[in-house]
């Protein structure tokens, strides 16, 4: 899976699990609301090491959902809201069994092209429009996942250069950039409220 791959500033182990499994990566989004991009991202991998292996979609859908709670929980909890995210992963697991077998990369394996990437994202528990746009650009800026029209579909998170989310992010400086980003986007949506 991997050819830039995704580099945070997280645990190394982190990071590696990320660029290996599927799976981990589009928890890592999923988590990334509310809290820190680096905890969101370095969630799966603490998942993992809870579990005791990597992490499996069908294994997930699976869990009960009251052990699941309790992972997501157990200090560190993975999450700022354990309850209402163990619950989500585990409806994205079961959808991604019910229209992948469980296999995170036929997500976009063999999507014909942007358009039907975002929707295929869009489609799963987690994923409104716009973390459905970071996803394909994040999946083509990092992984060399690129099919015909995915800057498109990615919208201004597609962009060259752009320094507007998880997608861009390589480097200290590029999340320096990231979150200056971030910020100006909030002060501005504030301003236009109020």
């Amino acid at each position: 899976m991997v050819a830039m791959a995704l580099s945070l500033p997280i645990d190394p182990a982190a990071n590696e699990l990320l660029n290996r499994n599927a799976l981990a990566l589009v928890l890592g989004l999923v988590l990334d609301q509310q809290i820190p991009m680096e905890k969101a991202f370095c969630s799966p991998y603490l998942l993992s090491q809870r579990l005791g292996h990597d992490l499996d979609a069908r294994e997930l859908a699976g869990f009960d959902p009251d052990a699941l709670l309790e992972i997501f929980a157990r200090p560190p909890a993975l999450h700022r809201f354990p309850k209402a995210m163990a619950a989500r992963v585990q409806e994205l697991c079961l959808a991604l069994v019910d229209r992948y077998d469980g296999d995170a990369v036929r997500l976009w394996a063999d999507a014909a092209d942007g358009v039907e990437l975002l929707r295929r994202v869009g489609e799963l528990p987690g994923f409104g429009r716009q973390k459905a746009q970071i996803f394909v650009a994040l999946l083509g800026k990092r992984y060399d996942v690129r099919p015909a029209g995915w800057r498109e579909a990615a919208g201004g998170y597609g962009e060259e250069g752009a320094f507007r989310s998880v997608a861009d992010v390589a480097d200290p400086e590029s999340l320096r950039r990231v979150r200056e980003f971030k910020q100006a986007a909030k002060a501005e949506a504030k301003a236009a409220k109020g």
